[in-house]
């Protein structure tokens, strides 16, 4: 049966597990911690089993202490530490990646950081632990761009529904807003919201990072189904930049970009409509 492993039964990770459960598109979801030799996340595995009558899903949803049980997922997602409550990173997070590589390099498992703090293990992974930077991603920026879209909805009287906007870069202080791209009920932004007004949307960026838990995990979900039965629609992630079509190489550098995805792997690297001026500021915001 196919499934798909979270590392970390923090409060991230029981939010991906229990929506990718309520959204009953994979038959397993398997919560990995050794905290409290994983009785923590089997407590958090149990509680989202139990509310399967009332939401309405069939998704198993299992616990376990040992990381290992990781080995053939579709996925790994990688979320927060329920003893630490804080995301998977750092060194910590760079040996835990290492540990984990070669138990799912063969089976084709595609990684996905949730956490907002992770695009710096992701960049490590790939040029220290030697992770195929077409499978591995980090979620966040979509939180950011849903965030951002909810924002331009506001002040343009509209529904985030309406708002197409891409974020690419380095958020929070390096965050390329593709405003000459953007559109709102297929006006171009910018033709629906005065510049003053664009711009200080944009200074609210920083105020928009890290977005909770919730927003996270919600971005997380959406990446999680696309790797496990493809994509088609463009998802915004935290990704290696090599390919891009760039000024000149980044090698293994990570900003988030537009992607398509497919089973298992990303199927290709987008380049968003920038202006001139845009383009500038995402090269600028990589070399960072």
């Amino acid at each position: 049966m196919e499934f798909v492993a979270i590392l970390g039964a923090g409060e991230l990770g029981a939010v991906v597990a229990a929506r990718l459960a309520a959204r009953d598109r994979v038959g397993e979801v398997r919560l990995l911690d050794p905290a409290g030799a994983g009785s923590i996340a089997a407590g958090k595995a149990l509680d989202i089993q139990q509310s399967g009558p009332i939401e309405g899903f069939r998704a198993r949803v299992s616990a376990d202490a040992d990381v290992r049980a990781s080995a053939g997922a579709r996925v790994l997602v990688i979320a927060d530490s329920a003893a630490t409550a804080s995301e998977w990173q750092g060194e910590d997070g760079l040996a835990l990646v290492g540990r984990l590589w070669p138990l799912i390099e063969r089976d084709r498992t595609a990684i996905v950081c949730a956490g907002a703090l992770q695009r710096t293990l992701i960049e490590r992974g790939i040029a220290e632990r030697r992770v195929d930077p077409l499978r591995i991603c980090g979620s966040a920026p979509g939180a950011l761009e849903s965030a951002l879209r909810a924002v331009v909805a506001v002040e343009a009287d509209s529904s985030p529904d309406d708002v197409r906007l891409e974020v690419t870069g380095s958020p929070p202080g390096r965050t390329v807003i593709g405003w000459s791209g953007g559109t709102v009920r297929g006006s171009n932004v910018a033709d629906v919201l005065p510049a003053h007004r664009l711009s200080a949307i944009g200074a609210r960026v920083p105020a928009l990072w890290p977005p909770g838990p919730y927003a996270l995990g919600s971005a997380a979900v959406r990446v999680v189904e696309a790797l496990v039965a493809g994509s088609l629609r463009r998802h915004t992630c935290f990704v290696a930049v090599d390919a891009t079509g760039l000024a000149t190489p980044r090698r293994n550098r990570v900003a988030a970009m537009p992607v398509r995805l497919g089973i298992g792997k990303i199927d290709a690297v987008l380049m968003p409509s920038l202006s001139p001026q845009e383009r500038i500021q995402l090269e600028t915001a990589i070399d960072v």
